[in-house]
């Protein structure tokens, strides 16, 4: 968030509790942009609380206790003054945003909202969909993924995390969409056959995507086709989609979503996610990548069948690959949730 800027990747100790009955532990607490990591000592990720959504429950009080939203189970305590003094920082400007909404906005989009106001009753929804693409900041984008991030991680567990596993995983992100790609993979404990793709460009993948395959390759491949998503539709347009004019219209003139939208489709998106994208619009983000798609084709069909383009069409066959990961860091990275 741009309030936070002076405090990029701040860190602290602290103590959590993930239930009310449970007995406080105590974690290591990063401040990033959108998330609010907390960690294990062994640096392995114990939740994610969406920034914007944190909650103070003992205002002036020292320490600090945190939770992750109003209908939080988990608290957070905090000792540090400067971590605190973070904390508040983007509760203060959360506030101001949810009070004066077009600070989330350029002149351009307060405009544009004024026009919506008049004539949003004649307009379709697509067009009020199209408007939102426009018209939400990329900070907003990273909120609405952290939080749905979040969602997820109560259906599926929480996200894994180790310090070689979770570098070796930004280093293949980096291979598979570039280094200036931005966003970042998470793996969780379970879930679907394919990586999600959320707003943000934040990617959620299933543990065994990475444990059942011997070829890093066929990782790489899983995050290609969770970007590539996105040129069958823009993740935040198919939020805003499913969740009818209503959602659309209040992000558009208040700057939110409702926490119970999110919830809802954050179960729905992982009971059903997207499609694959077309194997041409692979192919060409493998040959981007220098990545080859073989590996990503059998991990997907084992007989080759509904993915035979891909392996026919391999845009490294005969080619030399440069190294993708280490053999240390493939270790490591399989033995992310371990």
């Amino acid at each position: 968030m741009t309030a936070l800027t002076k405090f990029d990747r701040l860190e602290s100790g602290g103590l959590w509790r993930a239930a009310p009955n449970d007995q406080r532990r105590e974690v290591m607490v990063s401040l990033g942009n959108a998330t609010l990591v907390i960690s294990d000592s062994a640096g392995r990720a114990l939740t994610h609380w969406s920034l914007p959504a944190v909650e103070r429950m003992n205002a002036g009080e020292r320490p600090a206790l945190f939770t992750p939203a109003a209908d939080g189970t988990d608290t957070l305590e905090i000792s540090d003054d400067l971590m605190i003094s973070a904390m508040e920082k983007v509760r203060k400007t959360v506030n101001r945003r949810r009070y004066r909404p077009g600070r989330l906005r350029n002149l351009g989009l307060l405009t544009a909202t004024a026009a919506i106001v008049g004539l949003a009753v004649f307009w379709l929804p697509d067009a009020l969909i199209r408007e939102a693409q426009s018209a939400v900041p990329a900070v907003k984008r990273a909120e609405i993924g952290a939080t749905l991030l979040g969602h997820i991680q109560h259906i599926t567990g929480q996200t894994c995390r180790s310090q070689l596993g979770t570098q070796a995983l930004e280093t293949l992100h980096a291979r598979a969409l570039g280094p200036d790609a931005g966003g970042q993979v998470f793996v969780v404990p379970s879930g679907p056959d394919t990586a999600i793709y959320l707003p943000g460009g934040l990617i959620v993948m299933n543990r065994d995507l990475i444990e059942d395959t011997e070829d890093p390759a066929a990782v790489g491949g899983h995050i290609i086709a969770a970007a590539a998503q996105l040129r069958i539709q823009d993740p935040l347009a198919a939020l805003l989609k499913n969740s009818g004019i209503g959602t659309t219209f209040t992000l558009l003139t208040q700057g939110e979503i409702a926490p119970e939208t999110l919830r809802s489709y954050a179960e729905e998106l992982f009971a059903n996610p997207p499609q694959r994208a077309d194997d041409a619009v692979l192919l060409d983000m493998f040959a981007n990548a220098q990545l080859p798609s073989t590996p990503y084709a059998f991990a997907v069909d084992v007989t080759g069948e509904t993915t035979l383009s891909l392996i026919e069409a391999d845009p490294m066959q005969g080619l030399e690959t440069p190294e993708i990961l280490s053999d240390a860091a493939w270790i490591s990275l399989q033995g992310i949730c371990t």
